[in-house]
């Protein structure tokens, strides 16, 4: 069988991650004109998954985010079901851009949507537009996040026909100041906590859709459970807002949080310190991933380093908060994992499980 790699299907983070860090060098050189309008950047923040500056007595943050090609599944997907999934494609787009907001403390105040189009053809379409509308506008309030407009721009030649870019920014609030959660609270001995994931959230689609179109029944295959494989892969993404807030207003002491999308479960040692993170349990992945692993002749190496594999977000805490901090997930309807712990020594991530250890130099990215 032919092997499907995430790097054949056109995202090769060897090839990316480079740049990445080229642009956070230069980027990090403008932290200057910030402080000529009076404020200051939390460097600390550089390199991960929001950008934190001081504002006064308070912190603010901002990220951006784009949801990739989900659409491309809900768009073959309807044309075998009454359904347009636009709904999961609207909340999915505020989960990925709010997701990454939260990890560093952040409570979302402001969301700014950009789709990009080929043409003014696809807003015509009243009932998917209708769905997408409805699911933005209802994972912003479940976010507790105000909607403050976007951009639509035209860019015929550079988006194809009858599709949509998606993505946007979100501005947010971290005050208390001491909210903040940075890689510079990690310590020897914090406990590694998972959260459960949906399913293969918005992160490696294009891999899944290469596996769809290799296969005679493509989207509408059937998984072990009975599920189409399309179904499975337009499963909304769970949105973490409320609970981090909901976790800091119990005073849980968070050390550090990893939302674990590009790059899988190697984005468990984003942080800058020495450290070895020891996975002693993790979730068993949902069943879109063996299908995904079977279909695309991947190890399991391969698996874990690409997707979430069931585990969402990583979220670092002294072992005497676990049970408080697990008493508050349920309570927010999640499932979580005491899942391992970190020690001083080189940096790296071992998945005992799995018998699957990644070394540093396979995530050369902050």
């Amino acid at each position: 069988m032919k092997k499907i790699t995430y790097a054949k299907v056109g995202d090769n983070y060897y090839t990316k991650d480079p740049i990445k860090k080229l642009a956070q060098v230069a980027a990090q050189k403008t932290a200057q004109n910030l402080a000529k309008s009076g404020f200051s950047e939390i460097g600390d923040s550089r390199g991960e998954s929001a950008f934190v500056w001081r504002q006064g007595d308070v912190l603010m943050a901002a990220v951006v985010e784009g949801l990739g090609t989900k659409n491309l599944v809900a768009d073959e997907m309807r044309k075998v079901s009454h359904q347009t999934f636009y709904d999961v494609i609207g909340h999915d787009t505020v989960a990925c851009i709010i997701n990454d907001l939260v990890t560093v403390g952040t409570k979302p105040l402001v969301i700014h949507a950009y789709w990009a189009i080929e043409d003014n053809s696809w807003l015509s379409d009243k009932k998917r537009m209708t769905d997408f509308i409805t699911g933005w506008k209802k994972a912003c309030d479940f976010s507790d996040a105000t909607w403050g407009g976007g951009e639509t721009p035209t860019l015929k030649g550079v988006i194809c026909k009858n599709t949509v870019d998606l993505g946007g920014s979100a501005i947010g609030i971290i005050s208390p100041s001491n909210r903040l959660i940075t890689d510079n609270k990690l310590v020897a001995g914090d406990r590694i906590l998972f959260l459960k994931s949906n399913g293969i959230n918005c992160n490696g689609i294009s891999l899944a859709r290469a596996v769809a179109q290799k296969l005679p029944k493509g989207y509408t295959t059937k998984l072990s459970n009975g599920q189409m494989f399309g179904e499975a892969i337009l499963t909304k993404t769970n949105i973490y807002a409320k609970l981090i807030q909901d976790l800091l207003d119990a005073k849980i002491d968070i050390h550090y949080i990893s939302n674990i999308t590009g790059h899988g479960l190697r984005k468990i040692m984003r942080a800058r310190g020495n450290f070895t993170y020891i996975i002693e349990k993790i979730f068993d992945p949902q069943e879109v991933f063996l299908f995904i692993q079977k279909h695309a002749g991947l190890s399991d190496y391969e698996m874990y380093e690409t997707f979430n594999m069931g585990q969402d977000y990583a979220i670092f805490l002294p072992s005497g908060d676990i049970a408080k901090a697990q008493k508050i997930i349920i309570q927010n309807k999640f499932q979580s994992i005491d899942a391992g712990y970190i020690k001083s020594g080189p940096r790296q991530v071992i998945i005992k499980p799995k018998n699957i250890t990644f070394k540093s130099e396979t995530l050369d990215l902050r």
